[in-house]
């Protein structure tokens, strides 16, 4: 049975301040913990982050409900603080990388295989495919830097083999407009599952966008500013998904609710008993949250919130390895791109996408150069063969 809304209205907002050690806790290891704590760990950080950003916005254009935007925001932000830092010490930049694309690809293929809408499945697939593809990159920039194998971060959760070219996912920005849900027939699942998506990727664009100067490998620097690229691309793909007619305050409604299951779907799922007592208590503060914006939505708009969010929240949002899906839709649609709202075989572009593709790479492709030749296989510089024989020839030499 799902969260019940009316047995859980949280913990009240004025006690939900806390101190500096409170906020900046122990952070996970990067080997010891399980790939899927660090799965939601990421994911709710972008839920975080997303949920501040929709806030400053609804700020500057709502009078009437700055004061509780503005004191629901400060706590998220020490909540997004709390889970970001979290980030072990130890994870490079690189390695962070390649775990934000398992992030998206497991919860995508997750909300894939559960989104009541037809259409829109067929969107989160479609998205599922290059994320999917920019893993195999990112690996090979991995081997190719640090002589590291990305699986020690994956855990085996998650394939890392080639999907929709990246070369391929640049389009015009007109065919990545989505046809959104309709807000007073959609399913409330499907309106989560369209946040969820719009935080994860939003996320995941800022941090190649921060992260991809820093290189001084010149191929690292272009093959982020190519992904980033895509992922710029995936949050029009899914901010289109949602209703543009709904008003702030059912959009406020929807951010607060998504919180809340997101939080519900990782207390019930966790093993790490340190993290879960986290999520369980960020779970109690969203519940808080929620009860603010209902009464600030009955107030303003005088009518019931459960028109637009659920009394009982739908089952958690399942962490587990979709290897074997992803499999099965890369044989089906790895060859599928969009002309305009529609899903067509690559044959069938519009010939504007075409155009901005060759543009982008008259030059040549980052993500193509730095995949040349490589094919992931098992094991570290420490027991490949082609590493193994330079250690060889280099022991030999120093002996000599």
């Amino acid at each position: 049975m799902g969260l019940k809304l009316e047995e859980n209205r949280g913990y009240p907002l004025d006690k939900q301040l806390r101190s500096w050690k409170d906020i900046v806790i122990e952070p996970l290891s990067k080997l010891d913990d399980d790939a899927m704590t660090r799965v939601r760990q990421i994911l709710m950080n972008g839920i975080e982050t997303e949920a501040l950003r929709f806030s400053h916005a609804a700020h500057r254009m709502n009078p009437h409900i700055q004061h509780e935007l503005a004191i629901i925001r400060r706590v998220e932000q020490h909540q997004a603080t709390t889970i970001n830092w979290l980030t072990p010490p130890d994870q490079s930049p690189l390695e962070t990388t390649i775990a934000y694309e398992q992030v998206a690809i497991e919860v995508t293929a997750a909300v894939a295989q559960r989104e009541p809408d037809p259409y829109l499945a067929q969107a989160y697939r479609f998205g599922l495919l290059e994320d999917f593809d920019h893993l195999y990159r990112y690996s090979a920039l991995m081997d190719r830097l640090e002589g590291k194998d990305a699986n020690n971060i994956l855990q085996s959760y998650t394939d890392i083999l080639p999907g929709r070219p990246t070369m391929v996912e640049h389009r015009h920005p007109i065919d990545d407009i989505r046809t959104p849900y309709e807000k007073s027939a959609a399913d409330p699942l499907t309106k989560l599952h369209a946040l969820i998506l719009v935080g994860g990727e939003f996320q995941t664009h800022d941090y190649y966008m921060n992260i991809g100067p820093l290189f001084s490998d010149p191929l690292a620097r272009q093959l982020y500013a190519e992904i980033a690229s895509i992922e710029e691309q995936h949050v029009t793909h899914y901010e289109s998904m949602c209703d543009p007619t709904e008003s702030w305050m059912e959009k406020w409604l929807l951010h607060e609710a998504n919180e809340v299951y997101n939080y519900y779907s990782c207390a019930e799922q966790e093993t790490n008993p340190r993290i879960k007592a986290l999520w369980e208590q960020f779970l109690d503060y969203e519940l808080g949250h929620l009860q603010v914006a209902m009464e600030a939505f009955k107030k303003f708009e005088g009518r019931d919130p459960m028109q637009i969010i659920p009394s009982v929240f739908p089952d958690p949002l399942p962490y587990q390895s979709n290897r074997n899906y992803v499999k099965s839709v890369l044989a089906a649609e790895v060859n599928l791109s969009a002309n305009g709202t529609a899903f067509v075989d690559r044959s069938q572009e519009h010939p504007r996408s075409v155009h901005y593709r060759n543009q982008l790479n008259a030059s040549g492709s980052p993500s193509e150069a730095v995949a040349a030749n490589y094919i992931w296989t098992p094991g570290t510089e420490l027991n490949r063969p082609k590493y193994a024989s330079k250690a060889v020839h280099a022991a030999k030499g120093a002996m000599i």
